[in-house]
């Protein structure tokens, strides 16, 4: 993606099943646990760079012994950072003799993670507060195990004023700052009075107090608990938790938009927001890993049950289609096949974008992300040809022509041609990152391949998204008409986004689209600014109505214009104009029922069409052009 984007969080969760003495046995290690939630977190550092956060939580620790743990850290490298920490202080207890490798035991009482549950996320700042105690793991403590609660997740929840207000309303004293805290209290509520109706009906029946903990943690339905909290949760999320007596949970959306998987087997239960980080950590194929479905919560007691159930009605699927096309890591099996048939999908559009040109063309890719959908892209022109190459052939034996000119010609003078033009500086793009203010320094995070495009030549490149155009104007564009073709086309394996994100993605400014700089630059160029203000009061009008009762005003631009208009419209804004190339520039984009075709079935499209998959998706959009009228900048939730 040439837009740097940042989007949904990443979670992981280890519950072994055994006793760690096992795990010594068989693996060679107590910390068989801890060092694969580092792993599964490492195999997903690609989610989430602001900040990391690992707890552990240990079963039947003696009483007046700690039991919870957390680390969380926004530092630079916070991963590493806290797994290096944590490894340092088991080091020194060995040094010191307060851990024994060869005996369990002694890792399990004296080294914090050496516990039986362990969590983790990997954080991109979405909504709230950005700070260290912003950071998931989330904890909520007593004294009681069972009232205890440590929680994480993969989500944004988009009715938080509204989970905060039930709190208040129920004489509560809620700290503001983000959804998760809200989250994390509305649970605790019920968990609260999970534990208090057990508690007195065993104190009503004399059960002596010490027993009493015991049978509360047997009695105790996490499910129970989330049916109660998660009624009226509106959003997209994947949220793991444990409470202090040892029970563990992961829930998942009702639509399925974030995603989850997980790995269920005699000796382990784990969790991960990718699948392909379970395949390659715990060695297993595919069919080994299964999906949560979506409106299901699964746990695990205490004692080692592993149980699922539905914890809210079924609703349409809709799991996110950026998940697919960016974000998840390309090596999954089906993730890795979606994008080649996304770059495959684009054939016709780019064929007469070049006029069936081959000979005089140059294919390419925007790295990195985009370099699976090039191959696919890449193979279905190939394919095109080897058609058009083989119906030639027939024609001129048929009719006694066919001749080795003839042959060499087909064959060698019009063929696909791919080259690597783009390169990108990692480092120069994370230093600029990190210093505001140096947009000088922009064009030169990437860099070409020079002498290999020629002046007659179109230079097709393609991207797997475009949403705000900033770099594609300031960096990649400028970059790319150095090698002076005669015409660049950017091709986009997603759709125009047009609508802001609220269920995990940071785009919520819809100011800040170029899609939408576009429509709104071909309002202006109509002389119909007038249509601007009056879905403007439309969004006023309804700003204080329920959610559910609001409506999408904003397609009302979008549906003035052809797509094709839209994108040549977006050609216009992005031109590098600072630059001496005088030539001409397409700006291709995937319709979204290919796209739909090529995801199969992971094909949530409301930022390309404004359909949400929830109520609070209006709620965010009108906001956020509320916002721009009123030339406002931050998020709209």
């Amino acid at each position: 993606m040439s837009d740097f984007l940042k989007h949904e969080c990443g979670i992981a969760m280890v519950r072994l099943l055994k006793p760690l003495s096992y795990y010594k046995e068989k693996y060679g290690t107590a910390l068989y646990g801890f060092n694969k939630l580092f792993l599964l977190m490492e195999k997903q550092h690609n989610r989430g760079q602001d900040g990391s956060g690992v707890g552990c939580i240990k079963l039947d620790a003696p009483v007046g012994q700690p039991y919870i743990f957390r680390e969380r850290s926004i530092e630079t490298n916070s991963l590493a950072r806290i797994f290096k920490q944590l490894l340092g202080d088991y080091d020194s207890k060995v040094e010191k003799g307060a851990i024994f490798p060869e005996f369990p035991s002694s890792v399990k009482e004296n080294f914090s993670f050496g516990g039986e549950i362990l969590l983790g996320h990997l954080r991109y700042g979405t909504s709230g507060v950005y700070s260290s105690k912003n950071c998931h793991p989330f904890v909520r403590q007593s004294n009681w195990p069972t009232k205890s609660l440590m929680l994480a997740g993969n989500f944004t929840i988009t009715n938080e004023k509204e989970i905060n207000q039930q709190l208040i309303d129920r004489g509560q004293h809620p700290v503001f700052g983000t959804d998760t805290q809200a989250v994390l209290e509305e649970i605790g509520f019920h968990l609260d009075e999970a534990h208090d109706s057990i508690y007195r009906k065993m104190h009503k029946d004399n059960v002596a107090g010490e027993d009493i903990p015991s049978i509360i943690s047997k009695e105790l339905d996490p499910i129970r608990i989330i049916k109660a909290s998660a009624q009226n949760w509106d959003g997209g999320y994947t949220i793991a938790g444990i409470i202090g007596n040892g029970d563990s949970f992961v829930m998942r959306d009702p639509n399925g938009i974030r995603p989850c998987f997980y790995i269920c087997n005699d000796e382990i239960v784990a969790f991960a927001s990718e699948r392909v980080a379970l395949m390659t950590i715990f060695d297993k194929e595919a069919s080994d890993i299964k999906e949560l479905e979506p409106g299901t919560a699964m746990v695990v007691k205490k004692d080692g049950t592993v149980y699922s159930d539905r914890f809210i009605q079924t609703k349409p699927r809709h799991s996110c289609s950026f998940e697919r096309i960016y974000f998840s890591r390309g090596n999954d099996p089906e993730i890795y096949q979606e994008r080649k048939a996304l770059g495959a999908a684009l054939k016709d559009q780019v064929v007469q974008s070049i006029g069936n040109d081959f000979g005089r063309s140059v294919f390419s890719f925007v790295p990195n992300t985009a370099e699976i959908a090039y191959y696919g892209l890449l193979e279905s022109l190939r394919l095109h040809r080897r058609g058009e190459v083989k119906a030639a052939l027939m024609e001129a034996h048929k009719n006694g022509k066919l001749d080795e000119a003839l042959i060499d010609e087909l064959i060698m003078g019009n063929w696909p041609r791919g080259e690597k033009i783009a390169h990108k500086d990692i480092k120069l793009r994370t230093f600029i990152a990190q210093e505001k203010g140096r947009s000088q320094l922009v064009s030169h995070v990437y860099d070409i391949t020079y002498g290999v495009v020629k002046e007659e030549d179109c230079l097709v490149v393609i991207d797997d998204s475009i949403v705000r155009g900033t770099t594609l104007k300031e960096s990649i564009l400028k970059i790319l008409s150095r090698t002076n073709p005669k015409k660049i086309i950017i091709a986009s394996t997603a759709p125009q986004i047009r609508y802001p994100d609220c269920y995990g993605i940071d785009m919520s400014e819809l100011s800040k689209f170029i899609a939408f700089k576009a429509v709104v630059a071909l309002v202006k160029d109509d002389n119909a600014m007038e249509l601007l203000k009056d879905i403007y009061k439309q969004c006023l009008e309804q700003k204080d109505k329920p959610s559910a009762e609001m409506k999408n005003y904003v397609k009302q631009i979008y549906d003035r214009y052809t797509d094709a208009k839209i994108a040549q419209k977006i050609a216009e804004l992005v031109y590098p104009k600072t630059v001496s190339w005088a030539g001409e520039l397409e700006i291709l984009y995937l319709e979204v029922d290919k796209m739909k075709a090529a995801l199969k079935g992971h094909d949530g499209d409301w930022y390309f069409t404004g359909e949400y998959p929830t109520s609070g998706g209006l709620s965010v959009l009108n906001k956020a052009y509320i916002n721009f009228y009123e030339n406002k900048d931050g998020r709209a939730y």
